[in-house]
């Protein structure tokens, strides 16, 4: 059974975490009575937010033009960075 939270809750938890960043998060969630899933969960979610607020931000004084570049350099980092996944497991299965 799934128990909900209020958005305060998660808030208050969530800066405990920040103000505790020394404490590992599984140890945050016992002293907190959370499963560790649930407060990871928030925490994620609240890392994605921060960096999807900094972005559009970010964004709010480009070009349409010069966001498709943002856009084409992101997949074009990542399209290299699975390339050189690929060449480090082909090197690996190849020996």
């Amino acid at each position: 059974m799934s128990r909900k939270y209020s958005d305060e809750f998660k808030r208050n938890e969530l800066e405990y975490i920040k103000n505790h960043p020394d404490v590992d998060m599984r140890v945050c969630a016992e002293y907190l009575g959370l499963p560790y899933d649930t407060l990871y969960g928030w925490y994620k979610k609240d890392q994605r937010e921060k960096r999807n607020e900094s972005v559009s931000i970010r964004d709010a004084g480009m070009s349409d033009e010069e966001k498709e570049i943002m856009r084409l350099k992101r997949e074009l980092r990542d399209t290299q960075d699975a390339l050189e996944v690929l060449k480090k497991a082909i090197s690996i299965l190849g020996d």
